[in-house]
């Protein structure tokens, strides 16, 4: 048998287009662990009135972000008709993109919290899972929000990069919110 070199095809212009939000992805990925794993926590960062105290505040502010992904998944399932008793409304898309906006803006002062008071942590099996979704959610999220209106995108990649975004915040939510409210009870 002889050993025939393979050919190297050079890539396509599309997969082209996706290498630069990959690779901005992967950049916000491991430069979130970097810094959550080398800043020193301080254990307080994020304390809103009215909540008992910053771990309830990030409690639900996490829980409201995993309520608008679930109106995310919904209404996208709507837009491209994965629902077939249902006609996609005219109003849809505007549903989608607000509860999107409105779910990552409720995540941050959640993420900010996560990584300025306690970092990259690795001490038990819940606590690595959850800080490995922490990267894994902002760096799918920028890639998705990069590629969001390129034109010459494979048509698979909004559904890739929206689902693994939507997988992390409910890996998110299950991995905290749900350890919290089960170890404290359901409290603000």
């Amino acid at each position: 048998m002889t050993n025939v070199p393979r050919t190297i095809r050079p890539p396509t212009t599309k997969t082209m287009l996706l290498m630069g939000p990959l690779l901005a992805g992967a950049a916000v990925a491991v430069a979130l662990g970097v810094y959550g794993r080398m800043h020193t926590p301080t254990g307080v960062a994020v304390n809103l009135a009215g909540f008992s105290g910053p771990q309830a505040a990030k409690t639900w502010l996490a829980t409201v972000s995993a309520a608008f992904a679930l109106v995310q998944l919904g209404s996208a399932l709507v837009m491209y008709g994965k629902v077939r008793f249902v006609r996609a409304p005219s109003w849809i898309g505007g549903l989608h993109r607000w509860s999107g906006r409105i779910a990552f803006l409720v995540a941050v002062p959640v993420a900010v919290h996560c990584l300025y008071a306690l970092g990259f942590q690795s001490a038990e099996p819940r606590v690595l899972i959850h800080s490995l979704l922490g990267c894994l959610f902002f760096g799918a999220f920028t890639t998705k929000m990069l590629t969001l209106r390129k034109d010459g995108m494979p048509g698979w990649v909004l559904p890739v990069f929206g689902g693994v975004v939507f997988t992390g915040i409910v890996g998110l939510w299950l991995s905290a919110s749900l350890w919290f409210f089960t170890t404290s009870g359901v409290h603000f």
